[in-house]
Formats: structure tokens, C-alpha cells, sequence
């Protein structure tokens, strides 16, 4: 058995193919060859007859790896990763999008690469409103975010009843969004914050902060996410399809937002490749930032 030793911790572990994998998966590699180069670490270890390791002896070798496998971007990435880790520069990761078209998925895939354990859905911080407000005071909340514009009487004129009440229900769900936000910042946590309710404008970004727009192409596409949707949900895709228009006016709206306030539109086509393109943002933004204060990441 390898041990790891972690000097800044003080503490011994075995040493695990799963957390290297995670590790450099983070680099934008595939999970499959991933695993392999985490296994040619260990081995290596092995051949070299070494019992105990530091994590730094491990980075070393894994970077070694990656450059003789021919992926020297990745590796590149992969000491990046590294290194903002023990930096302990906590992240808040917030991606929004329409109804569909996979923040979840995106969620769940970056949290694992990135090693995070927090992800909550703007869906959530809704349901909570929903039990502590009643109907009668902000209806707008409880319903869903495509038929909000329903529970409201009077619009202002040349606005698009369907905006007006998708912003009605944002505005009051940004309150309790803003204030996980506020509480991650505050106590340092990493956290990917993922939902609808994410739009350019109502929520407060600082310096730790990173928002993306995760769109789809066309009908046809968020069609499709739907049928697939039903595998695991409770809820028939017709719940979405016959409101199919009014989701992708949402989309159109988000879009909107997002120029108006810089912030990166990636279209879902493919989990894996979504995902790297979000890696490779987060990374040039953490970068910029890190620069600003002083700090060079690269030695």
C-alpha cells in the first residue's frame, strides 16, 4: 500500500486512483484515460518501491504523464488546478439557463472535476419561499417560471406579459439566492449555485463569483432534452412541450441579459465539451483575477 502524506494537513492516507482520477479529469480529460494515467502513477510508485509519497511527488509524476501521453495542454491545466487549490482560493460557481437545457448535468460534472461538494439549485431556494410565503402575498413563486406571468393581474403596457412574470418570480427568488451567495462568500465556501432564477442583473457577483448562460440550439434540441428529461423525472416531458414557445422566449431573454452584462453564453451541445469550455472560462477568469491582486499562479 502507498501512503500519501499531506504536510499542511498532517494527516497519512492511501493513496487512491479515484481522487487522481477526479484530479485530472478537472484538466479536461476523459474520465476512461483519466483512470489509466492514474494507474500508471501508482504503478510507477510501485516500481520505484516508495511506500510513502507527498502530494507534491504525485502532481510531479501525474504532469510527467499527461506530457508523455501527448496532452501538454491538459497538463498544463491539470498543475493550474493544483495549484489554485492550495492557494485556497474559494470559488462560487453559478450557472443559469432556461428551462432544460442541462444545468443540472453541467452541475453535477463540474462539482465532481473540481472537487466540490456544494451544489444547490435556485429550484430549491424557490421551494423554501414557497413554505414560508404564502400564495396570497407573492403568488408569482409558486408556480413554475414559464407560467408565473399567470398568477399576475395587471401588466405594464409593450411588455411581454410572459417576461414581466418570469422576472416577477426572479425577483423575489434572487433575495434568497443573493443570500447563499453572500454566506459562501463570507464563509469561504466553494459552491456551484445552478438555475433559472440566474439572470445577469438580479444577482450580486463579487470578486469570488463566476456566471455562465448554458443555452440550446433550437426547439428541436430542448424537444429532444425533454423525452430524455422523463427517464428520470416524475414530471411528463408534455408538462414542457406544450409550453415549448414561452421556454424559449425565456431563453431569448437570458440571452439578452447575458450581452448586456458580459456574461459567457455556452451552447449545451455535448456534456463533455461543455464542460471543458466552462473549465477553460473558469480558468482565464481566475487567472485575470488572481493577476489583479498580485498573485502569479505559474512558477
Amino acid at each position: 500500500m502507498i501512503i500519501v502524506i499531506d504536510k499542511e494537513r498532517k494527516t497519512e492516507l492511501p493513496f487512491s486512483r479515484g481522487i487522481l482520477t477526479r484530479s485530472i479529469t478537472s484538466a479536461g480529460v476523459e474520465v476512461g484515460i483519466a483512470y489509466s494515467i492514474a494507474t500508471e502513477v501508482m504503478k510507477h510508485f510501485m516500481e520505484m518501491r516508495k511506500k510513502k509519497v507527498t502530494k507534491d511527488d504525485i502532481r510531479e509524476i501525474t504532469y510527467e504523464k499527461l506530457v508523455e501521453h501527448g496532452l501538454k495542454e491538459e497538463a498544463k491545466r491539470y498543475l493550474f488546478w493544483r495549484r489554485l487549490k492550495k492557494l485556497k482560493f474559494p470559488m462560487i460557481i453559478l450557472i443559469g439557463g432556461t428551462t432544460g437545457v442541462g444545468k443540472s448535468t453541467i452541475s453535477t460534472e463540474l462539482a465532481f472535476r473540481l472537487g466540490m461538494r456544494t451544489i444547490i439549485g435556485t429550484d430549491t431556494v424557490r421551494e423554501v419561499m414557497r413554505k414560508i410565503i404564502a400564495k396570497e402575498l407573492i403568488p408569482a413563486i409558486h408556480t413554475s417560471s414559464f407560467l408565473a406571468w399567470k398568477e399576475i393581474e395587471n401588466f405594464p403596457k409593450g411588455v411581454s406579459p410572459l417576461i414581466y412574470g418570469f422576472e416577477t418570480q426572479v425577483r423575489h427568488v434572487a433575495v434568497g439566492v443573493n443570500a447563499v451567495i453572500e454566506r459562501s462568500y463570507t464563509e469561504g465556501f466553494n459552491t456551484i449555485i445552478e438555475g433559472i432564477h440566474l439572470v445577469p442583473g438580479y444577482i450580486k457577483l463579487n470578486d469570488r463569483s463566476f456566471m455562465y448562460l448554458i443555452v440550446v440550439k433550437d426547439k428541436d434540441s430542448l424537444k429532444a432534452r425533454f423525452y430524455e428529461r422523463t427517464r428520470y423525472s416524475l414530471r411528463p416531458a408534455e408538462y414542457y412541450l406544450k409550453n415549448l414557445d414561452e421556454i424559449m422566449e425565456i431563453q431569448e431573454f437570458l440571452i439578452e441579459k447575458a450581452k448586456e452584462h458580459g456574461i459567457p453564453i455556452i451552447e449545451n451541445v455535448e456534456l463533455e465539451k461543455t464542460v471543458n469550455a466552462i473549465m477553460e472560462r473558469l480558468m482565464e477568469e481566475v487567472l485575470g483575477r488572481l493577476k489583479e491582486r498580485g498573485i502569479e499562479i505559474w512558477e
